[in-house]
């Protein structure tokens, strides 16, 4: 009969562990960040909700990374082993008590197994940070040695338009040099570990390296491992607030990476934003400005003109004027541009080859994309990450187009902190202005949207809700048509 309280805990742990695949999910989502999962499990509801099957979410499905794989060990050894004890009291007192002693247990532990997750990720955190710390030290030595060897680092930060930035330039300096630039948002210092020591090939000539943060410090920890000859900043705004504490903290974190800056070393900044602005011109290390405001900058763009498929401007750079075009839609884009320019001559191209090479810099997939469908719609993706001066600029797209109704499909923007019903509800009210149809998904800023849609004089039959996204388009299939302009603001992570 013992035999029962040694295979039963086991096959009790196989379920437990299967109906908690959601939450390591969560888990994966927040970053190991137990204080963050424990915020979401907080807003969840975990314990009213604890009898429900909560299926994982399919827009970042669970990886199972080595890091998840020991977590998850933890998680099940630390299930089984409790319920070991059910042998304990088989021995004592018997089967029928013992058998009811290991239900009871296996109950608790079902409705507790959100908080298992964490447990197990805090039990694992001494273990992943020496791994980790192995991991960095191998990939600093390698940017050591490859500096020997003239290998030059780019590292770009802000709150936003750091991807679209890292992959303007990497289009645009790739064919001159052989560059490699980190993959998708590779940004935390293990995700950058891992693409140098695995992907970084030796006589690279050019690193291009993104660098997030969502708290003070964590900008310096990649830098100290890039070790970057050029500073690129974007744009700072409100972006995770909710970790930062303050717009303070943001800038302070943001320019550790031109603390980081050796001798010789170049800050390239968007001068246009007020936060960059600011603390810029207290930075001693050698320094470039860009600019769509100011031409006394040292790059500054003029004579722009946003289409319906492109944008052309003109860039002044010492006193010569250089004519460019691009695939990308936005003015927003420019910045990017401008910076990534900027970069590019540093780097070692002219002017003239720099030119040539924005004119084939590819469109940022889920950045302000257009998406070919075989409806002859204008679908336009800004999916990514919205924020709200990125949303301004989607609106700005928008209205160039002159044909068709104007469709927004979007559920708002997250991780602004008390700014977030405020700036939504400007992205309704500046909708409402231009749109024919809004769509909003999901619960957590419709309140916001609607108020600021309502506001700006869009009729309420025009204001459509949906559950998610799949109903968003299910509602988008009766109001459209050919030639319609639709646009895909913003899309939720799982863990919303």
């Amino acid at each position: 009969m013992i035999a029962i309280f040694i295979f039963l805990p086991i096959l009790l742990t196989v379920l437990i562990y299967i109906h908690s695949l959601a939450f390591f999910q969560i888990m994966q989502l927040n970053m190991y960040i137990s204080s963050e999962y424990e915020a979401w499990l907080k807003n969840f509801g975990w314990l009213k909700n604890s009898l429900k099957k909560l299926k994982p979410g399919d827009k970042k499905p669970l990886v199972f990374t080595d890091r998840m794989k020991r977590m998850m060990k933890i998680f099940a050894l630390f299930n089984v082993i409790i319920m070991f004890t059910s042998i304990i009291a088989y021995l004592i007192f018997g089967e029928k008590i013992a058998l009811a002693y290991l239900l009871v247990l296996a109950f608790i532990l079902y409705i507790i197994r959100a908080r298992s997750v964490k447990c197990a990720n805090i039990l694992a955190l001494p273990i992943e940070n020496k791994i980790n710390h192995g991991f960095y030290i191998q990939a600093q030595n390698k940017i050591k040695k490859e500096k020997e060897n003239k290998l030059k680092v780019v590292g770009i930060t802000g709150s936003y338009g750091k991807t679209s930035t890292k992959l303007v330039l990497n289009d645009i300096v790739k064919n001159s040099l052989k560059t490699y630039a980190t993959p998708s948002s590779f940004n935390t210092p293990m995700g950058i570990s891992k693409v140098i020591n695995n992907e970084l090939e030796s006589g690279t000539e050019v690193f291009i390296s993104e660098l997030g943060a969502r708290y003070v410090g964590e900008i310096k920890e990649v830098a100290d491992l890039v070790m970057p000859d050029i500073a690129i900043i974007t744009n700072i705004g409100p972006c995770h607030i909710e970790t930062f504490g303050s717009m303070e903290n943001i800038v302070k974190t943001k320019f550790e990476l031109i603390d980081s800056l050796k001798e010789g070393g170049l800050a390239i900044f968007n001068y246009d934003n007020p936060y960059i602005k600011g603390k810029a011109a207290e930075v001693k290390t050698r320094k470039v400005y860009i600019s769509l405001e100011d031409d006394a900058c040292d790059y500054f763009a003029k004579d722009i003109s946003v289409g319906e498929f492109g944008t052309e401007f003109t860039l002044i750079y010492k006193n010569n004027e250089y004519k460019l075009k691009t695939k990308l839609l936005g003015k927003h884009n420019i910045y990017n541009i401008l910076l990534s320019v900027a970069a590019a001559h540093e780097l070692g191209m002219s002017m003239e080859d720099v030119v040539k090479a924005v004119l084939d810099v590819n469109q940022v997939e889920h950045r302000l994309s257009l998406v070919e469908n075989p409806n002859n719609l204008i679908i336009i993706d800004d999916a990514f990450n919205s924020n709200p001066s990125g949303a301004q600029a989607a609106l700005d797209v928008v209205s160039e187009f002159k044909e068709g109704k104007k469709i927004v499909i979007s559920p708002g923007m997250v991780e602004l902190g008390d700014l977030q019903y405020e700036e939504n509800k400007k992205f309704g009210k500046n909708a409402a202005a231009l749109v024919d149809h809004f769509i909003i998904v999901a619960e957590v800023n419709k309140k916001a949207i609607k108020d600021g849609l309502i506001d700006g004089g869009l009729d309420e039959r025009f204001i459509h809700e949906a559950a998610s996204l799949s109903d968003a388009q299910l509602i988008l299939q009766k109001i459209c048509q050919a030639g319609d302009v639709i646009l895909f603001e913003n899309d939720l992570p799982d863990n919303y």
